[in-house]
């Protein structure tokens, strides 16, 4: 929501007597007041201010060379002939080109601005934008306003003027047919001022150069701006990352599920997935099973002696068979007394002699047979 103030034509021409202005928001009315009562109303707020054209110039320069925004001093020497005061006295604000590469240009003493700034500042107006009242007619079409006791021309025509009645009558016959004229003097009109405030990619800020928002005043300002996008990265990454590891979480406790109920079909009821996994595969250690048992041959048995296994098998009905290799008839003998002390059903059949050895089958009998 931008704030706007205008200052009045009356007030650049007495100096000396309380400035009198108008204040509004966007397009709402304005309020007359002095300058005094606006700082009070408009305290803590960014303020565009408006000043009669009476106390600028506008023109333009010749389409300029180049594709490159041209220096504004280069600008200033080049329409010094178009000037008619000392160019170190002027302020210049510099606007974007028309399809012509042709520079509008808004010309101010800078004295007189200097005064303005300081007495809006004094006031406790928060300036941000200082504008010419002609140069925020709508530039689509060519415009002619009366605001404040005069005609302000502007928009799609090459000139930034404000005129009397008289004076406009003198000019009105070289003005474009399609000009649109509003005049808030005439029944049921609503008051032009707020037109001014209206979107204008065209017109031109006169805070530029010398007269440019200090750096420092915004400094703070983009130091919480930065701190705010960082945080606002950090919070978003660490949400984003939050999402996707609960997503992840979701989808491996999914799989385990499914991994689960395909091992323990008879387990219907799923309370809490990691005890009754942790319980069943307890239960299932205290069990030995086949695998067990030739576990234990290996480890404590074939391991400790120098037989060699060549096969093994494994039924349901007679056990395990391991076909071997052993050095001698003794070290058979040996393995197999090994097996009783450790006490499993084991037992050698069909040895025979070969090439390599002493070949065996050792057989570890299924429980219970």
């Amino acid at each position: 929501m931008n704030s706007w103030l205008y200052l009045g034509v009356k007030s650049i021409h007495h100096p000396g007597e309380p400035w009198a202005v108008q204040h509004w928001t966007n397009d709402a009315s304005p309020s007359r007041c002095s300058l005094a009562e606006a700082g009070t109303a408009l305290q803590g707020r960014a303020v565009q201010v408006i000043l009669p054209m009476e106390i600028c110039s506008w023109l333009r320069s010749a389409p300029w060379p180049g594709r490159r925004k041209p220096h504004a001093l280069a600008l200033a020497y080049a329409v010094e002939e178009q000037l008619s005061e000392d160019l170190d006295d002027l302020h210049l604000a510099v606007g974007s080109p028309d399809l012509e590469r042709r520079f509008p240009l808004l010309v101010i003493r800078k004295s007189t601005l200097r005064i303005v700034l300081d007495s809006l500042r004094a006031a406790g107006i928060h300036v941000t934008g200082v504008w010419a009242d002609a140069d925020r007619l709508p530039s689509d079409r060519p415009c002619g306003v009366w605001v404040d006791g005069r005609w302000l021309l502007g928009g799609a025509i090459e000139a930034r003027l404000a005129l009397s009645d008289q004076a406009l009558s003198v000019l009105r016959h070289r003005l474009p047919v399609d000009t649109c004229w509003r005049d808030e003097r005439l029944p049921a009109q609503p008051p032009c001022i707020p037109l001014l405030s209206a979107a204008n990619t065209r017109s031109i800020n006169l805070l530029q150069g010398d007269f440019r928002l200090s750096s420092s005043t915004w400094r703070w300002r983009y130091g919480v701006l930065a701190l705010v996008c960082v945080f606002a990265l950090s919070w978003g990454a660490s949400v984003s990352r939050a999402q996707y590891l609960e997503a992840l979480a979701g989808k491996l406790y999914e799989q385990s599920l499914q991994r689960f109920r395909s091992l323990y079909p008879e387990q219907t009821r799923i309370v809490d997935l990691p005890a009754q996994l942790k319980a069943l595969q307890a239960g299932a250690s205290e069990k030995q099973g086949p695998m067990t048992s030739l576990l234990k041959v290996v480890a404590q048995v074939i391991a400790a002696s120098g037989a060699q296994v060549r096969r093994i098998e494994f039924n349901a009905t007679e056990g395990w068979k391991m076909a071997i290799t052993a050095g001698s008839f003794n070290e058979l003998e040996r393995l197999r007394e090994r097996g009783a002390q450790s006490g499993l059903p084991l037992r050698l059949d069909s040895a025979s002699k070969s090439r390599d050895g002493i070949n065996a089958m050792l057989i570890i009998e299924a429980p219970g047979k």
